[in-house]
């Protein structure tokens, strides 16, 4: 879907359309947990803290979230997927992947399944999605980025080279900021000079995590689409540009990561009562450290201060850090987290 949470707001109220708006709270501690276009375009950004986003788009209009309507409409939009597929992979609320190989209506070819599913989103919902479609989950991915809003795009076998080619490096998943800025340090730009790279080159400079690099670069992606897994925690990981050990550094890099970490808690309404704080030091040798709570952790105000104090017990003076994570887990079961889903299983250095 594009813009979801967004969108449903501006289909449900018609003065919002045409302008920017994000699903958050406008609190100093608040954090933007969906965009529209129109704030897109000044840069705002989902898990953005509301502050720098109010700075870039002094316009934003801030709308409350309202998660059972956006379940529901998930909800709505699974059964309009299941018309055609019971294999479906969701991501989030907003995102799945299908396997239309033999496909209920009998249709040939995908993309004619896919313009289907659009119009039928677009007549029954009056929201707009965009699709794509090719051979493996990276490509079919790839695709479905390409050409929002309300886009369709596919990639066929014969194709794939070239299109990978071209793509940035920011494109391929796995790849954010620190490890796109190391691969342009590299002369890695593109997918074509991905390609040219060997996995030994590769996995020395990335770790296993190179492995992944090295078959997207080719296009190869062997997962089946597989079905609903219930999600049992949600994380973000940021490594650092340089290794830190002063307090100031290291309490603005913990900043950075809790509102990452609440932006995809609000996007993907998870809600766990346990936090742990993952450092990695500039050996490599790591620690983590948790803590429970009685109460959900879901807000800034709420992790941040946990964070500090499960920070405490890490000795970065004279180990300074490289890499720092956290995490919620623990959902309850009482907390309908049946309607949240597992993301890919990748291990990423750092999160897009």
């Amino acid at each position: 879907m594009d813009a979801f949470y967004a969108s449903v707001e501006q289909r449900d109220n018609p003065e919002l359309r045409g302008k920017p708006i994000a699903v958050g709270y406008a609190e100093e501690r608040g954090v933007v947990a969906a965009a529209s276009y129109e704030a897109r375009r000044y840069g705002v950004r989902s898990a953005m803290a509301s502050t720098k986003a109010k700075r870039m788009c002094p316009q934003l209009i801030f709308v409350h979230g309202r998660m059972e309507v956006y379940h529901e409409v998930s909800r709505q939009i699974h059964e309009i997927f299941h018309e055609y597929t019971d294999i479906i992979e969701p991501l989030s609320l907003d995102e799945a992947f299908l396997d239309v190989t033999e496909n209920k209506p009998g249709i040939l070819l995908a993309v004619d399944i896919a313009k289907e599913i659009k119009q039928k989103i677009w007549n029954e919902l009056n929201l707009v999605a965009s699709a794509g479609i090719s051979y493996n989950k990276f490509l079919a991915k790839i695709a479905s980025d390409y050409r929002k809003p309300d886009g369709l795009c596919t990639i066929h076998p014969d194709q794939a080279m070239d299109f990978i080619a071209r793509l940035p490096i920011e494109s391929f998943w796995g790849v954010g900021p620190v490890t796109a800025k190391k691969m342009h340090s590299l002369g890695i730009h593109n997918g074509e000079q991905l390609r040219a790279c060997s996995q030994a080159m590769l996995l020395r400079e990335f770790g296993k995590v190179g492995a992944l690099y090295y078959d997207c670069a080719r296009g190869i992606d062997l997962r089946p689409v597989e079905a609903v897994r219930i999600r049992k925690s949600i994380g973000c990981e940021h490594t650092l540009e340089k290794d830190i050990s002063q307090r100031s550094s290291v309490i603005i890099e913990l900043y950075h990561a809790a509102v990452e970490l609440v932006g995809r808690l609000e996007h993907n309404d998870f809600k766990g009562n346990t936090l742990t704080l993952k450092i990695k030091f500039h050996d490599f040798s790591q620690i983590t450290r948790s803590i429970t709570q009685s109460k959900e952790l879901i807000t800034l105000d709420v992790i941040l201060p946990l964070a500090k104090q499960l920070l405490k017990e890490v000795d970065y003076e004279h180990h300074p850090i490289r890499l720092i994570g956290l995490s919620v887990s623990n959902p309850r079961e009482d907390t309908g987290e049946k309607g949240v889903w597992e993301q890919l299983s990748f291990e990423f250095s750092d999160w897009k």
